[in-house]
């Protein structure tokens, strides 16, 4: 990858992980359903369980892994010369684990978290991490200019 699309990677990981974000912490906040804390939750990682986190630092974690997330999805874009439905389908493919780590997210934490059959949380965290999906692509036209 050139350092070029790093940064667009990178660009693409930061907003696309901020939507999802945004959009859980707003949904908490109407439902009082604590999907955002979800998200965040770091506690049951052993160097992590007896520390109380800042939120911010915890929504900096988060926002890691998305631009992991977004230099995959540019990488394969690129490398593939993927455009159009292949990039939606693209998304779909990287975003998709994420929708299934609600059971073991859930299932671990230690702090107040939605129960593992919670099904409004569980509507609500897939439709966040569609959106997130579907901005990969949006962001990545928007980003690198292609079509």
């Amino acid at each position: 990858m050139t350092f070029k699309q790093v940064g667009n990677s990178l660009i693409i990981g930061l907003i696309s992980g901020a939507i999802l974000g945004l959009f859980l912490k707003w949904m908490q906040a109407i439902t009082e359903i604590k999907v955002y804390t979800l998200l965040l939750n770091v506690d049951f990682i052993p160097i992590f369980a007896s520390k109380t986190l800042p939120e911010w630092l915890e929504f900096m974690f988060h926002l890691s892994i998305s631009c992991v997330i977004g230099m995959v999805f540019v990488y394969i874009m690129v490398k593939w010369n993927l455009s159009g439905k292949a990039a939606y389908t693209l998304s779909l493919m990287l975003t998709l684990p994420t929708v299934f780590l609600y059971f073991p997210l859930s299932y671990l934490a230690i702090k107040d978290v939605p129960g593992i059959f919670n099904g409004t949380a569980i509507l609500i965290w897939i439709a966040g991490h569609v959106l997130y999906a579907l901005s990969l692509p949006l962001l990545y036209k928007s980003v690198t200019g292609v079509k």
